[in-house]
């Protein structure tokens, strides 16, 4: 006795055989700027073409591109650190602790990870202008920490007195003082 050999389904069915390659419409025009024999993606078997390969210039074009976004990268992320610093407030809360301490370890990582950061957009050829970037990158992540340090004075953490540094200079003496009610 054979046993019935199971139907496989449509679906399967289409995956194992795709539809074939419908040919173009007469009645649809093509796109605008579309030229069928400026295309070059094809042959005309169907097969594609290799990409020609980019000389040069344009490979040390385009890994200058590059490395100008990584070097302006640190600024696009200053607005919104600097929001969230403000909106965490000034008193010292684990949040607003947290913030000042990634404030000043993403530019210190930053900085001392410049050559890293750059090292493989370098050639010989463009390693000046590549110096370039380098220096606009640096400046960045000192702006980063700027923000970081501005911070910290708000949070009056920042030793800005005589009094900070001595222990023998008097403190100020506050203008106003409140009492607690009973």
């Amino acid at each position: 006795m054979a046993a019935p050999k199971p139907s496989v389904p449509a679906w399967v069915a289409q995956l194992e055989s795709p539809p074939a390659a419908r040919s173009k419409v007469s009645g649809v025009p093509d796109p605008l700027g579309f030229s069928p024999g400026s295309s070059g993606s094809k042959k005309k078997d169907g097969k594609p073409q290799p990409r020609k390969a980019p000389t040069t210039d344009e490979m040390e074009t385009l890994k200058l591109k590059k490395a100008w976004e990584v070097a302006l990268a640190p600024v696009k992320s200053l607005p919104m650190t600097a929001i969230m610093m403000y909106m965490s407030g000034n008193s010292l809360q684990i949040f607003s602790i947290m913030m000042v301490f990634m404030a000043f370890k993403n530019p210190l990582v930053g900085l001392m990870g410049t050559n890293q950061a750059f090292e493989r957009f370098q050639t010989e050829g463009n390693s000046s202008k590549l110096f370039q970037t380098k220096l606009v990158y640096v400046a960045m992540q000192l702006v980063a920490l700027a923000v970081g340090v501005w911070k910290i004075n708000a949070m009056g953490l920042l030793p800005t007195t005589r009094s900070d540094w001595l222990m023998w200079e008097a403190q100020r003496n506050s203008l106003e003082s409140a009492v607690t009610a009973l």
